[in-house]
């Protein structure tokens, strides 16, 4: 299930939801990504995320069937907020349940990795200098290509 929303989230109701009566649910991973105070040194007052919603949806279901494909889950969840947004705010939450901690655990940093790097979200922060547009980070690079798909036959 992916939802792209300006409101903000019950973090609670909806792990309720996505485990409502599926009993084979052994593990529930989930992350909650919050809008930080500070990034590179400087203060944040408010971070505005933008994005093409035919596009975000998209993506953001790919990235959920990816998941769905590499592991055995019962159920996945990927919230993304837009808009204006303050320090303390949630900003995302992502969800992966199985019958087994560790494809939950491994879904669910997927699922994060990959949206950090593929999902087309643009985020302006305002700053003590100004407003800035944030570019992709070298980290969430290194951290998404864990999960690329390696060819066995593939030369060296």
């Amino acid at each position: 299930m992916i939802r792209v929303q300006e409101a903000d989230f019950d973090v609670g109701a909806e792990l309720a939801k996505l485990t409502d009566g599926n009993t084979a649910v052994g593990g529930l991973a989930v992350f909650v990504g919050l809008v930080r105070d500070m990034a590179g040194g400087s203060g944040i007052s408010a971070m505005t995320l933008e994005h093409y919603p035919a596009m975000t949806e998209k993506m953001l279901a790919e990235i959920e069937a990816e998941a769905q494909a590499r592991w055995p889950l019962e159920a996945s969840l990927i919230i993304h907020r837009y808009g204006r947004l303050e320090p303390g705010d949630q900003i995302v939450l992502v969800a992966a349940a199985s019958a087994h901690r560790e494809a939950a655990f491994e879904a669910c940093q997927f699922l994060m990795d990959w949206l950090k790097t593929k999902a087309p979200f643009w985020k302006l922060e305002e700053t003590d200098q100004g407003a800035q547009w944030v570019d992709a980070r070298s980290s969430d690079d290194a951290a998404a290509a864990r999960w690329v798909k390696r060819d066995p036959d593939a030369a060296e």
